[in-house]
Formats: C-alpha cells, sequence, structure tokens
C-alpha cells in the first residue's frame, strides 16, 4: 500500500527506521505515533493500539483520529497532561511529549510519544486516585479486558435484550447492570436490585409477584410486587441460579409475555421491565443438574456478560487501592498518604479470592485499626501479617517481548482460543493480533 511506501521512504531518510522500531518495543504503556506535515499517521505503534483502541490498518495513511494529538487547532506543550478520547469512547491520562522532526530546514513531520499519566494527583497532600484510569458509572478500570466490557454495556444499552452477567463474587455484577440502566432509555425509571439468594421460596414469590388480599395468612392487604414496582425501569435479578424450579417458570411467563399473576390473584397485570441477571454459577452446569430450567437460561443469557476476577486485572489493583484510600481521606477521620512498601507489595501479592468487595473491606479495615499518615503491614488484617512461604529469588524483569508474548498468550486462555475476543480484549484488530501471535511465535 502506498502509505507503507510513504513511511520507508520517510524513514529512510532520516535513518529511524531502527530507533523507532526499538523505541516502540521498549516503552511500555506508552504509544508511538508518526505523522507527516499533513498530521497523516505514518507509524501507530502496538501500545498506541492497545491505549487508543485504534487498529494501525484503520489509521495508517489517514489524519491522526481528532483529539489525540491536539486540543482543537492547538499544540499541546511539550509533557502536557490530556485526556483523550479512545474508539470505544472513554478516555485515558495521557502525557504526550512530541518532536518536530526536519528536513531541508523544513518541518516535515512529527514524533508523538502519549504515555499512561500515572502520576498520582495530590490535594491537600493527600494522594487521590491514580490517574490514566477509565471511570464509567462507578466502575473505574485500566485493564483493556474492562474497557471492553463498557462497550460492550454501552452497545447492549441502545437495546432491550436481556442481559446475564457472569462473574465471581465481588466483581461488581451490580454495579455493570446499574450502568446498563443508566446508559439506557429507562434511566429514569426505577432500578431495583434483589438478590435472589436471600429469600424463602414461598417469600420470594411474594416479593417479586405481589400478593392479593388473603393470600395467605398474614397477607391482611394486597401487595404490589417488585415486578411491578419496577415498571418502566430496570429488575436485577442477582444469583439467579438460587431461583426455584417453580418460580422459574413463572419468571419465563414475565420474560415471554410481560405479565404476571400475584399470589392468590386471578386478573394478570401488565409490566415493562428490563431484566438484567447475574450469577457466579454455570447456568449450563445448573440445567445439566436438573436444577434449571433449559429454555429460562437461554431467555436470560441473550447477551452474556463475563466480568474478570481481580486477580485478572493487575493493572487495576493498586489503582482501586488508592480509589478506597481516597474515599475513607474524604470523610476525615484519618488522612493516609500511602501504604508502607511492605503493606504495598503484600496486597499486590494477594490472590483477592473476594475480588474488589475484598479490597474495599481490607482498606476499611486498615482505616479502622490503624493510626498515622502511612498504611503499615500490621494494620492489614491477619491473613496478610500471615508467614508466607520464602520468596524465591527474583528474576529479571521480563523483556518487552516476553511481556507481549505473556499478555497475548493471556488473552488467547482467558477467550477459550476465539482470535476474535482475544483481540477486542487487547484492544487491537483481528488482522493485528494475527500479526503478533505470528511474530510472538504463538
Amino acid at each position: 500500500m502506498k502509505h507503507h511506501s510513504d513511511l520507508e521512504a520517510w524513514l529512510q531518510r532520516r535513518a529511524l527506521i531502527e530507533p523507532i522500531a526499538t523505541l516502540a518495543s521498549l516503552v511500555p504503556d506508552a504509544a508511538v505515533i508518526i505523522t507527516d506535515a499533513d498530521r497523516r499517521v505514518l507509524f501507530w505503534s502496538a501500545e498506541a493500539e492497545r491505549l487508543f483502541g485504534f487498529a494501525a490498518d484503520e489509521v495508517l495513511g489517514l489524519p491522526c483520529p481528532d483529539g489525540l494529538l491536539c486540543d482543537g487547532v492547538e499544540r499541546r506543550p511539550y509533557g502536557a497532561s490530556a485526556r483523550v478520547t479512545r474508539s470505544d469512547g472513554a478516555t485515558v491520562r495521557v502525557r504526550h511529549f512530541a518532536r518536530v522532526l526536519h528536513h531541508d530546514d523544513q518541518p516535515d513531520g512529527a514524533m508523538h510519544v502519549l504515555a499512561l499519566d500515572t502520576s498520582a494527583v495530590t490535594q491537600g497532600g493527600v494522594e487521590l486516585l491514580t490517574a490514566g484510569a477509565t471511570e464509567f458509572h462507578g466502575l473505574v478500570t485500566r485493564d483493556p479486558a474492562m474497557l471492553q466490557v463498557f462497550q460492550i454495556i454501552r452497545n447492549v444499552a441502545e437495546t432491550e435484550a436481556t442481559v446475564l452477567v457472569r462473574g465471581e463474587s465481588g466483581t461488581g455484577k451490580e454495579l455493570v447492570a446499574r450502568a446498563i440502566h443508566l446508559e439506557s432509555r429507562r434511566r429514569d425509571g426505577p432500578f431495583i436490585a434483589v438478590n435472589c439468594a436471600a429469600f424463602t421460596p414461598s417469600l420470594l414469590e411474594s416479593e417479586l409477584f405481589g400478593h392479593a388480599k388473603g393470600a395467605f395468612t398474614g397477607a391482611v392487604s394486597a401487595r404490589r410486587g417488585i415486578f411491578a414496582q419496577a415498571d418502566g425501569g430496570t429488575l436485577f435479578l442477582d444469583e439467579v441460579a438460587e431461583l426455584p424450579l417453580e418460580l422459574q417458570a413463572k419468571l419465563l411467563r414475565v420474560l415471554q409475555e410481560r405479565v404476571l399473576v400475584p399470589v392468590g390473584a386471578n386478573e394478570p397485570v401488565e409490566v415493562d421491565v428490563r431484566v438484567i441477571a447475574a450469577t457466579h454459577r454455570a447456568l449450563r452446569e445448573e440445567v445439566r443438574a436438573g436444577r434449571f430450567r433449559e429454555d429460562l437460561m437461554f431467555r436470560l443469557r441473550v447477551v452474556p456478560l463475563f466480568l474478570p476476577p481481580l486477580r485478572q486485572r493487575p493493572l487495576d489493583i493498586e489503582l482501586l487501592l488508592r480509589r478506597s484510600l481516597d474515599e475513607h481521606n474524604r470523610r476525615g477521620r484519618r488522612g493516609v498518604t500511602s501504604f508502607s512498601p511492605e503493606a504495598m507489595q503484600a496486597l499486590l501479592d494477594h490472590p483477592w479470592p473476594g475480588n474488589v468487595r475484598e479490597l474495599l473491606n481490607v482498606v476499611e479495615y486498615a482505616f479502622a485499626v490503624g493510626r498515622g499518615p502511612v498504611i503499615s503491614l500490621h494494620e492489614l488484617p491477619p491473613e496478610f501479617r500471615e508467614a508466607r512461604p520464602q520468596a524465591t529469588p527474583r528474576r529479571a524483569p521480563p523483556s518487552p517481548e516476553e511481556d507481549e508474548r505473556a499478555r497475548v498468550r493471556a488473552a488467547l486462555d482467558r477467550c477459550d482460543g476465539d482470535l476474535d475476543r482475544a483481540a477486542a480484549s487487547l484492544g487491537v484488530s483481528r488482522t493485528t493480533f494475527w500479526r503478533l501471535r505470528k511474530r510472538l511465535g504463538l
């Protein structure tokens, strides 16, 4: 293609091919972009694909996407911090370093390095949320797989499709359901969350569908159920796998016909409710075990949405710790500026079986039992202070290629070998992902 030959000639004039290739592969969390005098993209690194969501094939030879390299028509000062909009509409904070390059004493293009801005923002001497993160209706991340979840939320919110959110306990399934509601046309209607495991079967039926006066002992008046209360809005059914079989048939009818019959009543009631369900169990396994109706499973999982556990989001652990720290600082009882190195290492090494919920509880514990501006190891819960196996000597940090190979292999494992999903989780095109696999010998 012509723009590839343009790039070759442009770089050859300056003998920059080797330095640029080396720089692009050695700088983690930094996009390297080269543009010509007309701001057409001549080079777009793999990190640029990951950080901004635009595949190289989509931008090479074309003007750089709006807002990436300048604010309006103004060029940014060297090293300026800026919020850049990704292809999926999310934003990342970067620091922008650029140098104009000349040929025959005339400006002939520029080299740009946009590095994730991970410097801490301070307010009154207290460290706040790490920059470079994307916040979305209470969810916060720097992880490419979670950024993909955000985009799926935006897309599915434009429809009325039923969503099944899968994920381990504590990963934020209710926050995802609320985000879908807030992004949808139902945002001005009610949002009601129900944990199906918190009620007995008889009480759950009355809670969901309501009851008529005299339907059972103690029913001294008619009561509207949660479905009726959520009319015009969204109902989030958490732990839907805990529904007893007899109630599953009633739920299926509501989903298919948008009508329900309260307990002890004869007349059906019409309802307009969007249902979002969640479970930490595999519904197919529940169906095989005879505990869940297959027809209801298919009706609930029109759009399955998977939340990765926190242990698979290492970029987010420190980010969430600092966010939680900031929230507790705002309450004013204790001002904390940081974690001690030993405490931070223990937190980063922890497998987080309870996911984000566990992390928030750990920070709350540390604030409650400790004093002073630094959270130390002895202020963490007992499991963090228990003797750990003697650490083996640290090996040298992985090379950029080893790190990239690990990222690609993890994406393939996470997506069961599905190339399209693996590419999407890394924020690159299928073609680029195929090239990465070939280059890395995967």
